[in-house]
């Protein structure tokens, strides 16, 4: 492409007047790295499970019951969101991508204050076991989960860290009716919503998988065709 047409392409993408010529570029860096990692797929996907739900919210579930539901639509939202940490172009982005750590905390820190605040919201006016607290809690310690699998694994198997910690948390609430209580604060999902060594757990979880994957990315090193 030449200079020129690269140029009206440019213009095309942002109106003239309404940014100033250094802020251009970077928006128009931020529009492509958004749409690289899918990040439109990860937000529908967090709509559909607050809508999900808020349906699920007006039937009738016992303790147990009500006290999963939340936790699996919160594990799906921090499945979402750690998958979009992967890279389509692997170490060539790496190394010419100067704004690229700011990008990524960017973009984590936009999908999990949506995950978060759509999943509250779905709850409002109904009976959601753990309330708003917990929502933040467990959905910013999943998301920290998926963020520290997309470091170690890369981004595309990223959901497993999630997954499997579901399956623990999940055991964890079961023992509560039906045996010895796990009570640890590393389990958050099985803690009050008011306790504090959750939330630091929980807490220290999400930060560790936001500061890995802001600096280093996730470890996807070639590019997927």
């Amino acid at each position: 492409m030449t200079g020129g047409g690269a140029r009206k392409m440019l213009a095309a993408l942002v109106p003239a007047g309404s940014v100033g010529p250094r802020l251009r570029p970077g928006l128009r860096m931020a529009r492509l790295h958004l749409a690289s990692r899918r990040v439109s797929a990860a937000l529908a996907a967090v709509a559909a499970c607050a809508v999900a739900l808020r349906v699920a919210l007006h039937w009738h579930w016992d303790a147990y019951g009500a006290l999963q539901l939340p936790l699996i639509f919160e594990t799906a939202c921090a499945a979402a969101i750690a998958v979009t940490t992967a890279s389509p172009f692997g170490e060539p982005e790496r190394a010419t991508g100067r704004w690229l750590p700011i990008l990524r905390l960017g973009a984590v820190l936009a999908l999990a204050a949506a995950a978060a605040g759509a999943l509250a919201a779905a709850g409002t006016g109904a009976h959601l076991a753990g309330g708003t607290l917990e929502v933040l809690r467990n959905t910013a310690g999943l998301t920290g989960i998926g963020l520290l699998c997309a470091a170690m694994l890369g981004g595309a198997l990223a959901w497993t860290g999630p997954t499997v910690y579901l399956m623990i948390a999940v055991y964890a609430l079961y023992t509560q009716w039906h045996g010895p209580a796990l009570t640890t604060p590393w389990i958050w999902p099985a803690r009050p919503s008011d306790d504090t060594g959750a939330a630091l757990c929980a807490g220290l979880v999400f930060g560790a998988g936001t500061v890995l994957i802001t600096m280093r990315g996730a470890r996807d090193s070639v590019a997927r065709t």
